[in-house]
Formats: structure tokens, sequence, C-alpha cells
């Protein structure tokens, strides 16, 4: 089991910054990727930004630029730090932990995901 516990969400104006952090405890060992995800209102759950081995990363097309994920593996904690701010990144975020398992005869995946930290931007 992995537990991920998530911190600094808030109200912030467009054009602010925000560092959310993911602070992960648990069989972290085993655990492939490191992942933001956001949902707005009436919308459906998106990938944001992800971290793999440690160092490669990849973004949606919507934050490149200007949201960068990181992770202290000292801490277990896994960074997002949000720069220049728009009302569209309103959204609760969640942090991922994506475990994939290959076996000689299938694959087995597993995700766990903390309870999500609400980020709204005023314009």
């Amino acid at each position: 089991q992995v537990q991920l516990v998530e911190s600094g969400g808030g109200l912030v104006q467009a054009g602010g910054s925000l560092r959310l952090s993911c602070t992960a405890s648990g069989d972290i060992f085993t655990i492939n990727a490191w992942g933001w995800y956001r949902q707005a209102p009436g919308k459906q759950r998106e990938l944001v930004a992800v971290i793999t081995h440690g160092v490669t990363t990849n973004y949606a097309d919507s934050v490149k630029g200007r949201f960068t994920i990181s992770r202290d593996n000292a801490k277990n904690t896994v960074y997002l730090q949000m720069n220049s701010l728009k009302p569209e990144d309103t959204a609760v975020y969640y942090c991922n932990a994506h475990r994939l398992r290959i076996y000689t005869d299938h694959e087995e995946e597993q995700d766990y995901w903390g309870q999500g930290t609400q980020v709204t931007v005023s314009s």
C-alpha cells in the first residue's frame, strides 16, 4: 500500500504561483511513476504532469512552460510548481503513484491517489 498526502492548494490571483506537495509513505520503492492530475467541475480528470525514473518528465500542453514537476527522494515528496496561473487552472489537484509490475505471462498495474487539494485562480 501507498499513502499520499497533498498540500499547498489555495486561492491565488491570475499570474500568481503556487507549489503543491505530495508526501508518500508505504511501499513506495516499487512505484514507477509519480504524477499530478486535476479535475475541474463538470470535467474529466486529466493528467497535468508526470515524472518517471525520477528524472523523465512530461506535461499536458496546457501547462508546458508554466508548471514544473519534481521529486525529492530524501523527503519522499513530489512537487508541482505552478507559475503564471490562469483561471482555467482552477481544479482539484490529485497526486498519483503508479506501479507497473511485469511478469513473464502478464502485467499488473495499480494506481494510488491522494485526497486532492483545491486550487482556485481568480481573474
